[in-house]
């Protein structure tokens, strides 16, 4: 035993005395070439702050993208916990920008309030309408960004809760299908799935994914808020053999996708080219896009005013441009493109100038886990909402920040078969379930509170915004509603 001690300390000395050298050698680091050995605490300690602060410092309420309390009621309400608090809010009031829904004297009785209704989207204007029956889904999130088990995970947990799921650019993979859940296929920049070699749309190809029955709609990406204006990342680390033969790249090496559509230059051929899905494919076509000036679905608006309400997007997504699960420079993902909070009322107007609030749906996409944020995005005109980050704190992930790594210590965004392992299927579509159900249902509840039967009567009347003398004003007074010819 002793000898084995003197060993390891030797080797340890070894250790310290070679660094030594090596940082009183180089040249390149002015820290470790004044503080040789001790310099590397520095970094050790900044690559390890972003973990300890969620534990030891960080308040409830502090924490980015995501603070405590959010994360904490996405993990009760996935586990089907008890979701009350006590001794009052720990969230801040007069913070500008904070929704404060208007409770009515006379609240919805249980006994009167109406179960959240279906939507049919595309009615009267495809072959293959689709009722979508849950106001919350899950957002683009493809496989290759995420692990065959969170694909599972997730499909299974929609199939239960009866929500769609859209697969993400990368393609339509048998897992997706496995978990029997509705789909929306997202047709990303690089058309992966549906692409020709040249990178062109494959009429083929689309043909035979609208064949399947689960696939109910198609989405046209346009841009996405973790990097407006720059098509998807995926590293080569997790461009596995399975995933480069569904994407037909090849295996090994950066998947990156085009910063924009080859087929649509301007609105009209964007216009273009949703007709040409839906008429290949019989199914409802939208697209999803992040805001960044208003001109533009002005100019695609205008278009469908001539060529009438048939040659409309059946649905607009529209994301925050305030980061996704993706990878993306951080330039993009800090300072570019409009929050959803700013952006979503402004397309909701839009579409009420043109008279089209009846035949385009909004999908709200972007940061938004609790029933508050699903409930501001219903009141401001919103039919449904996605969310990614949401479903992944259902399944478990803890916010550690390496979803462009092959790293994710709960296997959500790895592709490492070691770390997947801790990611059982069946447990976390239980979650899935739970989540979905207890988010409707609170959201119901807010509903009731502010006098409304049904979570689809909720408007611009029934929520405050503050701002910045800490005190609030009505959504109806900060974005008027406008009606058809209006400017």
């Amino acid at each position: 035993m002793p000898t084995l001690f003197v060993w390891l300390l030797g080797v340890i000395l070894g250790v310290i005395v070679i660094t030594f050298i090596y940082d009183i050698s180089q040249s390149k680091n002015a820290i470790l070439r004044n503080y040789p050995v001790v310099g590397h605490f520095r970094y050790l300690f900044s690559t390890m702050g972003e973990f300890f602060r969620q534990y030891l410092f960080a308040m409830d309420r502090e924490e980015m993208p995501f603070n405590r309390a959010e994360r904490e009621w996405v993990n009760r309400a996935a586990s089907d916990k008890d979701n009350t608090i006590a001794f009052g809010s720990t969230k801040s009031l007069n913070t500008p920008g904070t929704a404060i829904f208007i409770n009515c004297p006379f609240p919805t009785l249980d006994a009167d309030a109406v179960k959240t209704k279906a939507i049919i989207i595309g009615e009267h204007f495809n072959d293959q309408p689709y009722t979508a029956k849950s106001i919350f889904n899950i957002s683009g999130m493809s496989f290759g960004a995420i692990s065959k088990p969170a694909v599972l995970a997730l499909s299974n947990g929609a199939r239960m809760a009866g929500c769609w799921m859209n697969t993400g650019e990368g393609g339509l993979s048998s897992y997706h299908l496995e978990g029997g859940a509705d789909l929306v296929f997202q047709i990303g920049t690089a058309k992966y799935g549906v692409r020709n070699e040249d990178g062109s749309l494959s009429r083929k190809k689309l043909i035979k994914i609208a064949q399947y029955k689960q696939v109910k709609m198609f989405e046209i990406k346009v841009a996405q808020g973790a990097k407006p204006g720059k098509g998807g990342i995926l590293p080569g680390i997790k461009v596995t053999k399975k995933i480069a033969e569904i994407r037909g790249i090849p295996e090994g090496e950066d998947s990156i996708s085009p910063n924009r559509h080859i087929e649509a230059s301007n609105a009209s051929e964007l216009l273009d080219m949703i007709n040409l899905v839906r008429d290949i494919t019989k199914k409802p076509v939208g697209f999803k896009t992040v805001i960044g000036h208003i001109k533009w679905l002005d100019a695609l608006l205008e278009e469908v005013d001539k060529r009438g309400e048939a040659s409309a997007p059946d649905f607009i997504t529209v994301d925050g441009g305030d980061g996704g699960t993706g990878a993306a420079p951080m330039a993009l993902m800090d300072s570019v493109g409009l929050p959803l909070k700013e952006s979503l009322p402004l397309v909701v107007n839009k579409l009420m100038q043109h008279g089209l609030e009846d035949r385009i749906k909004v999908i709200a996409s972007g940061k938004m886990i609790t029933p508050a944020d699903v409930a501001w995005a219903i009141c401001a005109g919103a039919d449904f909402v996605t969310s990614a980050r949401g479903f992944m704190f259902a399944i478990g992930c803890i916010q550690s920040l390496k979803c462009n790594k092959n790293t994710c210590p709960t296997g959500i965004t790895t592709h490492n078969k070691r770390l997947q392992k801790g990611l059982n299927t069946q447990n976390k579509a239980l979650k899935v379930n739970n989540y979905i159900g207890n988010m409707v249902k609170t959201v119901e509840t807010i509903a009731h509170s502010c006098g409304v039967k049904e979570v689809h009567g909720l408007n611009h009347t029934h929520v405050r915004i503050v701002q910045m003398n800490g005190k609030s004003t009505p959504m109806n007074e900060l974005y008027p509603t406008c009606s058809e010819g209006e400017n």
